[in-house]
């Protein structure tokens, strides 16, 4: 019985059957898609670059020559050097607003919390530039700022509106208080991504508000706070550009400057734009690097960085591809 239940003999019983073929499947969709894009981009780069070109016709430099001349020209150099300033000082200000902010806004005190909904919504609710226009000509409204009795004294300290406020000073408390409104909601919303189970888990152990603060909420808070907190650096560097209309000589407004001298309109908003590009591909590594600092516990593995990559891509560029995993089974 036991030989007929187990039936005759499989045909080719002991062979190991053969390695499975993996076969990639193909997508020729994606190669004409990446082709039309290459194709395009291609043009558009040939387009400008052949009509943005060197005509000394008139007796004068244009194209790409006024390029290359003022690209590190010292009347641009020190408006790049401006935009790195209004940008740090506004995004300093900004930052420690914001989380001060913040903090009133989680506070279970009413008064403390209105004044914080009050603030972020009044400045981001208005435009920046009407902010700057505000700080640059708050002298006609108030001529003196000090500590006293208004508008004829007795002062304890007093001094000229304008004198305190110049067009920097103006531009950059424009930016700065506006700039602290979304970092408020950044940094709320990086707190509050933190389990409050954690916080009470640690108070139960003993620790202290600061403590619990230091080593519980902010290392993780981090990684939501940073990623919004770099777009908002980046975004401020180029909404400095808005400082020319107080005057303040930043990287734009010296272009305009330069360009208005010697006509060469399209060129020096080319210098302008390598300019920005450069700075904003700064900012974006070290937003890498610092991501990649605070995502240390989060992740098994690190995020290699562009090096690594590049390493990487160059040392198994020619190596065959891993096997899919049925065919490694198969060919044991």
């Amino acid at each position: 019985m036991a030989d007929i239940a187990s039936g005759p003999p499989r045909a080719g019983a002991g062979v190991r059957p053969e390695a499975i073929k993996a076969v990639p499947v193909r997508h020729p969709g994606r190669w004409v898609a990446g082709a039309l894009i290459l194709l395009v981009a291609v043009y558009v780069v040939y387009t400008v670059a052949a009509n943005v070109q060197n005509d000394t016709s008139e007796g004068g430099k244009h194209g790409w020559a006024v390029v290359a001349e003022w690209l590190t020209g010292p009347l641009i150099l020190k408006g790049v050097i401006v935009t790195v300033e209004l940008t740090v000082l506004a995004m300093v200000i900004g930052i420690g607003l914001g989380i001060v902010l913040a903090v009133m806004r989680l506070s279970l005190n009413p008064v403390t919390s209105s004044v914080s909904w009050l603030y972020i919504w009044f400045f981001r609710g208005t435009p920046v530039l009407v902010q700057i226009f505000f700080w640059f000509n708050l002298n006609t409204v108030l001529k003196t700022i000090g500590i006293g009795i208004p508008p004829d004294g007795p002062w304890l300290w007093h001094i000229g509106t304008n004198e305190l406020i110049n067009p920097f000073v103006a531009v950059t408390l424009g930016l700065g208080l506006n700039e602290g409104a979304y970092m408020a909601e950044i940094v709320r919303a990086g707190i509050i991504s933190v389990e409050h189970g954690q916080t009470e888990a640690a108070q139960a152990l003993g620790m202290t508000r600061l403590q619990v603060i230091r080593r519980i909420v902010l290392p993780q808070a981090m990684r939501v706070i940073i990623p919004p907190t770099g777009n908002e650096t980046i975004s401020m560097l180029k909404t400095s550009s808005l400082a020319s209309t107080a005057a303040v000589d930043e990287l734009f407004l010296r272009t305009q400057q330069v360009s208005n001298f010697n006509f060469a309109i399209i060129e020096l908003a080319i210098v302008a734009s390598i300019w920005y590009l450069v700075l904003t591909t700064i900012l974006t590594i070290g937003q890498y690097y610092i991501e990649r600092y605070f995502a240390r516990g989060a992740q098994r593995e690190l995020p290699p960085t562009p090096f690594q990559r590049f390493r990487r891509m160059l040392f198994t560029f020619h190596e065959s591809p891993p096997l899919p995993a049925d065919a490694a089974v198969g060919q044991r």
